[in-house]
């Protein structure tokens, strides 16, 4: 029983550790004084300020663009990606194929992205909305083929067998027998896939054009020149909304799995 009681207090502090800045930085976002070391009165006024500037508003409505149509063409790609690795027929190619749509997920983000800027300058591609939006595709493919395959792997391939027995055509059993299984999966992975987008900073800095930024690189920059309270706000408000998007991802997959 004591050692149970030591865990759970162990495992709360850590907790404690970890949300404790977001914590502060939360609170401080509606603090009225200028500078974050004190706390005088509940106010908005950075949030006020913060929907004035014109600089940062166009960053999160650029933001939001590319994360749209990154996260469309990653769930094509990754769902055809995970049909593809489910419908390989020979085990060792099946494991092989996992095995390499894995490696990018696991490998720190500074590596893909050097990678990638080095295949951009092969290409002679100018950086801009182009070659961000096809690196945040690359980057969130891997975790959308992953929220599918489970799910892929778990089907019975009888019904295939007795769909085609029954003169049914590749199309229309993807259309209706697979399809409806795998939308929470599709779902979730394009929750995943938003999160990700929004959340990045080392992909987006290196393969952005000039005038180009997402909401990370518009932080990342304003700290330069100091730390102002609309940052506060800011990430805030980002945060928020990936606690919504994972909320949603949870949800679904409880649905899923019950």
């Amino acid at each position: 029983m004591v050692k149970k009681n030591l865990n759970r207090l162990y495992l709360t502090l850590c907790y404690i550790f970890l949300y404790m800045p977001i914590i502060f930085m939360i609170v401080f976002s509606f603090n009225e004084h200028k500078y974050s070391n004190k706390f005088t009165n509940f106010s908005l006024i950075w949030y006020k300020e913060l929907f004035k500037d014109s600089s940062v508003m166009s960053t999160f409505y650029q933001t939001i663009i590319i994360t749209l149509i990154a996260t469309f063409f990653a769930v094509i790609i990754g769902t055809i990606g995970a049909l593809t690795i489910y419908k390989t027929v020979h085990p060792k190619l099946r494991n092989y194929m996992q095995t390499t749509t894995y490696l990018p997920i696991i490998l720190p983000d500074i590596v893909i992205a050097i990678g990638i800027i080095i295949l951009y300058v092969f290409l002679n591609l100018d950086f801009g909305y182009f070659t961000i939006i096809l690196s945040h595709i690359v980057f969130n493919v891997p975790f959308v083929i992953f929220a599918i395959l489970p799910k892929l792997l778990t089907l019975d391939n009888n019904l295939f067998d007795a769909a085609m027995d029954l003169g049914a055509k590749q199309f229309q059993i993807f259309k209706k027998i697979i399809l409806p299984q795998i939308i929470p999966n599709i779902i979730s992975g394009a929750l995943i896939a938003i999160t990700l987008s929004l959340d990045d900073f080392t992909i987006s800095f290196f393969t952005s054009g000039n005038g180009i930024m997402t909401l990370s690189v518009k932080i990342f920059s304003m700290t330069k020149r100091g730390i102002s309270p609309k940052i506060n706000a800011l990430s805030t408000l980002m945060i928020v909304m990936i606690i919504v998007i994972s909320t949603i991802t949870y949800l679904f997959k409880n649905k899923e799995n019950n």
